[in-house]
């Protein structure tokens, strides 16, 4: 299986790059240039897996560009066909129709300021409905955003070339970040570096054999191991010539999450800099007063 193992999607023809292919995040290292921006665009996409911070700093900017908007249009049609208008200003009348606005796009309408005649009372309709809408949307985008199941997996942050048995072994850690119960738990981990074939640098793509590729129940910490025997890709490779292969461990985990009954995906991916050559994970498992394993965290990362 692991000769007929060959490619995972990068293609062979990218060993002149020097970046990671897949970053820490989970993200793909990889530029699509020439592509048509509106083909591309997808703002649903975007809302979803943008940071939160980004997503309320939207939200609060397409409303106060959407009031400044309609604020404009009652400016442009005449200040005198909102009645209860105080300002003297032009700016200060401005202000009273940008607050109108916004008491008309939350259908709140308290009614000190009112639409008189025909063409306020439009824009006041048309806004009215908008907001509705608009609201609506933002309601729909915030649920799906806290809905979206996902895994958040936390990576060890430096793996480790550690003596394994009466060999060495490739290893890292991963724990489950949220209190929710994970199971039926799988691994793929997959190397990838550069070879010399037929005089050109290519890279090479490997399925690594695993001690363990699944697990039932993932309440603790789990050590991934790939024993570095006769038939691993980095059996007989030196430090040096691991440094000058550029290796890369690319790492895709799939589970079960019980709490929304959906498959839950992470990625993640270790590059040659980040891996220890003859060092060990330091045991973070600790027997509480009461009895019960308990995980200390703050060792989590933790190699000697």
């Amino acid at each position: 299986m692991e000769q007929e193992f060959k490619d995972l999607g990068f293609g062979a023809k990218v060993s002149s790059q020097r970046k990671r292919l897949l970053n820490k995040d989970g993200s793909f290292n990889v530029e699509r240039r020439s592509l048509p921006f509106f083909e591309s665009l997808s703002f649903y996409h975007a809302l979803l897996e943008m940071s939160w911070i980004k997503f309320n700093g939207v939200v609060l900017l397409a409303y106060i560009i959407a009031n400044l908007f309609f604020a404009s249009l009652y400016m442009l049609i005449g200040i005198n066909n909102l009645g209860g208008i105080t300002g003297v200003t032009v700016f200060d009348k401005f202000l009273d129709a940008f607050f109108f606005s916004g008491q008309t796009i939350t259908t709140v309408g308290y009614g000190v300021i009112h639409p008189v005649g025909f063409w306020a009372s439009v824009i006041s309709l048309i806004e009215s409905m908008t907001g509705l809408l608009g609201f609506a949307l933002a309601t729909g985008l915030l649920y799906g955003r806290f809905s979206r199941p996902n895994a958040k997996i936390i990576y060890s942050k430096k793996a480790v070339i550690a003596p394994y048995r009466d060999t060495m072994a490739f290893e890292f850690r991963i724990a489950n970040a949220r209190k929710n119960q994970l199971i039926d738990v799988e691994i793929l981990v997959v190397l990838t570096m550069k070879i010399l074939e037929k005089g050109q640098h290519t890279r090479s793509y490997n399925e690594l054999s695993l001690e363990r590729k699944k697990i039932n129940f993932f309440p603790l910490t789990w050590t991934i191991v790939h024993p570095i025997d006769e038939n691993s890709p980095l059996h007989g490779i030196s430090a040096d010539e691991f440094m000058e292969a550029d290796p890369e461990f690319l790492i895709l985990i799939k589970a079960f999450d019980d709490t929304f009954s959906q498959s839950v995906h992470s990625r993640s991916s270790y590059a040659v800099n980040e891996i220890i050559w003859g060092a060990k994970f330091k045991n973070i498992y600790i027997e509480s007063k009461n009895g019960t394993t308990a995980v200390d965290m703050s060792l989590f990362h933790e190699v000697e």
